[in-house]
């Protein structure tokens, strides 16, 4: 008997697809060391999950790479890609990137004889992984910035994909939507920014600053540990406002619409 995956797992699954792991590109190219480990590197790597919903069999998302400039093709399969790492199944991938790894969620392994270029992979993840795992702000700055756009890129790409995979208040939300762009930012941060620009029920997620007009609304932290005592869960919103840690450029009640869909892709996330 085959068991199909819940909607829960589903839209879980798309968030890692789609918004947590085109992550790995900003990660292998922001960290030095790790970027030098791409630099003569030639591979299509990807992470999939057998699904037999799926037309192809499995769901994925892989990534392009020649001599340390990548390409992400988020939530698309490669038939022959040069390594894999391929779960059992939606719910596998899901538990391993939630921190359940053991002997059912952990992924079959194809292509190891590249091994430089699977270690650097491995190594990048791995990296990925304790950045968005942990419970406390790390301590130098280079970190933090990564962090910070790390998060920034997660909330603004799960929340347009929450809404193209019909997610109902999302997607409600969306549809009643006229033209309007939300951002993230951080004061003296500009490259640390990112936006989603909604409507009619369609969105588009973004990096860097919106340029074409000023955001409808834009979530903005005083500093790097005010943005992360937020989007850590340390701090609390509305103190976070009170105090001048957090500025909401628009009408409050928008910021309140926002931050609740940045929890809702973080319960599914972790």
């Amino acid at each position: 008997m085959i068991f199909l995956p819940s909607q829960e797992e589903i839209l879980t699954n798309k968030i890692f697809l789609s918004a947590a792991l085109p992550l790995v590109k900003v990660i292998a190219t922001d960290v030095p060391k790790l970027a030098k480990k791409f630099e003569h590197a030639h591979a299509v790597i990807q992470v999939s999950a057998l699904d037999p919903d799926s037309p192809a069999g499995k769901v994925g998302t892989h990534f392009v790479v020649n001599s340390g400039e990548w390409l992400v093709h988020h939530d698309k399969v490669d038939k022959r890609p040069h390594i894999e790492l391929e779960f059992k199944s939606i719910e596998a991938m899901n538990g391993f990137f939630k921190g359940k790894i053991g002997p059912a969620t952990l992924p079959k392994m194809r292509g190891v004889k590249n091994v430089g270029t699977f270690m650097a992979f491995m190594q990048v993840l791995l990296k990925m992984s304790s950045l968005l795992g942990a419970k406390e702000p790390p301590q130098d700055e280079e970190t933090k910035k990564l962090l910070v756009k790390c998060f920034f890129y997660l909330l603004s790409s799960g929340i347009s994909t929450l809404n193209k995979q019909g997610h109902e208040a999302i997607h409600n939300w969306a549809l009643k939507s006229p033209d309007r762009v939300y951002a993230w930012a951080v004061n003296g941060y500009p490259e640390l920014s990112a936006y989603i620009r909604v409507k009619a029920g369609k969105s588009k997620a973004g990096r860097g600053e919106y340029k074409r007009a000023m955001p409808f609304f834009t979530l903005r932290f005083k500093d790097l540990d005010s943005a992360l005592g937020i989007l850590m869960s340390i701090d609390d919103m509305l103190e976070a406002t009170k105090a001048g840690r957090l500025i909401m450029d628009g009408a409050p009640e928008f910021g309140a619409q926002i931050g609740e869909y940045m929890i809702t892709v973080g319960d599914l996330a972790t």
